[in-house]
């Protein structure tokens, strides 16, 4: 059998519209929009470089029905690049670019073979003695378990299946085509190139079963270094699997401990923290970074009533740093210490605002008054967070809305915070 490296990426999302950028003021927009064919630029030239025999693309090439004709003809080209350098393409769709999604076409060169949405099939390298299976999404929502169906495995061939799938359940991802660890090993495959999933992970190494990661992160949820992985496959085995960096701007969040720290003191530790984050966490690149402030700190009232400030400080301490460091948000989690000292309010009112939180009628009329603007709003807001004020209204959760907005009332009525 022949030695032989294959390029195994996934969930590229050509040309995602990543919607609501424009409401971070000071984001480079235009380099994020455009950041997803800059590192599919980056897939081709690698893969040529480094002279892969051929790359497995598992799903979620395209991010949905094209707006216009220029995603499908940049994609042409792109593919026309490794058609010159002889380097076959297996394409299928996921979710995303479902055969029911994409209703627009070009012809490809002809080194891109995609998998049929009606039933999984085989694709051969004769020279290579490499099979190649798969099966695209008919629809976006496939929820049965395709592997069964999958061809046995080819005799005397190194055999790859190809599935778009959070296996068994991937936290933030859709459970489309379940299927258990033991229903790839069944196949007796030799390597499983998954896609869906956009963290990387080998889930597991008897046969290889791995999720490349998507190739650039889009958002905030999508941190750290993305690219794909190249397969080096020796004697019949897959003797490694190498990382690819192929993103050209990188998400991080940068926690800053303010345990303690009083509130004129803040721009500074976000400095230091900002400062660690530039030096380790970018290659270079542009960073878009979240700040989170953490820990217990009698600041924690005047930090929540300034938020509105926060991010300004936060940018501007940024670009002192680098003009390619930038603040998609400054999320407020700092608390008042338990045994924080008594500021100065009048009892009766102390009283009202610690009973604010638990207050039931309270919780009732702020929900009539706010759930309404919350559902008109969510379309001209972004997405909220875990800890975001909205997410705890949507979920019911008054007590915690009116609890952050006693500690920002606590600090206004106060002399000493």
């Amino acid at each position: 059998m022949s030695d032989f490296r294959f390029l195994h990426a996934a969930d590229i999302h050509l040309d995602s519209p990543l919607h609501g950028l424009s409401r971070y003021e000071g984001l480079p927009e235009d380099d994020i929009r455009g950041a997803t064919r800059a590192a599919f630029d980056n897939l081709v030239q690698r893969a040529i470089d480094e002279d892969v025999d051929f790359v497995v693309i598992a799903g979620d090439l395209f991010d949905g029905e094209w707006k216009d004709m220029s995603t499908g003809l940049y994609f042409a080209r792109a593919m026309g690049r490794l058609d010159r350098a002889e380097i076959p393409v297996f394409l299928l769709a996921g979710n995303h670019d479902a055969a029911s999604v994409i209703t627009r076409s070009i012809p490809w060169p002809p080194n891109v073979r995609l998998f049929s949405a009606r039933r999984p099939e085989t694709h051969l390298l004769a020279e290579l003695q490499v099979a190649v299976h798969g099966q695209s999404f008919s629809t976006p929502a496939v929820t049965d378990n395709l592997v069964p169906s999958y061809p046995a495995a080819a005799e005397h061939h190194f055999n790859i299946g190809m599935l778009h799938t959070a296996l068994a359940g991937r936290k933030g991802h859709a459970d489309y085509a379940p299927c258990s660890l033991d229903d790839l090993k069944a196949k007796q495959y030799d390597y499983w190139a998954l896609g869906h999933v956009h963290q990387h992970e080998i889930v597991c190494e008897a046969p290889h079963v791995v999720f490349p990661g998507n190739i650039q992160g889009r958002t905030i949820r999508e941190t750290g270094p993305k690219g794909a992985v190249i397969v080096t496959v020796e004697d019949g085995q897959v003797s490694s699997i190498d990382r690819l960096n192929l993103d050209v701007i990188r998400w991080l969040a940068v926690d800053v401990d303010c345990s303690d720290v009083p509130a004129d003191s803040i721009a500074e530790r976000m400095r230091s923290a900002l400062l660690e984050a530039w030096q380790r966490g970018g290659d270079g690149l542009p960073l878009v970074t979240r700040l989170v402030l953490t820990g217990e700190t009698d600041s924690a009232g005047a930090l929540i009533d300034s938020a509105a400030d926060l991010r300004d400080v936060a940018r501007a301490v940024a670009a002192s740093i680098s003009p390619n460091l930038f603040i998609e948000k400054v999320k407020l989690l700092v608390t008042k210490p338990a045994t924080a000292s008594e500021v100065i309010v009048g009892d009766d009112l102390a009283a009202l605002i610690d009973r604010a939180a638990t207050d039931p009628q309270l919780h009732e009329l702020l929900a009539a008054d706010l759930s309404p603007f919350l559902l008109a709003a969510q379309s001209l807001l972004p997405d909220a967070d875990e800890a975001d004020l909205r997410r705890y209204a949507g979920d019911g959760k008054w007590d915690a809305v009116i609890g952050t907005a006693a500690q920002a009332l606590r600090s206004r009525l106060t002399k000493g915070d």
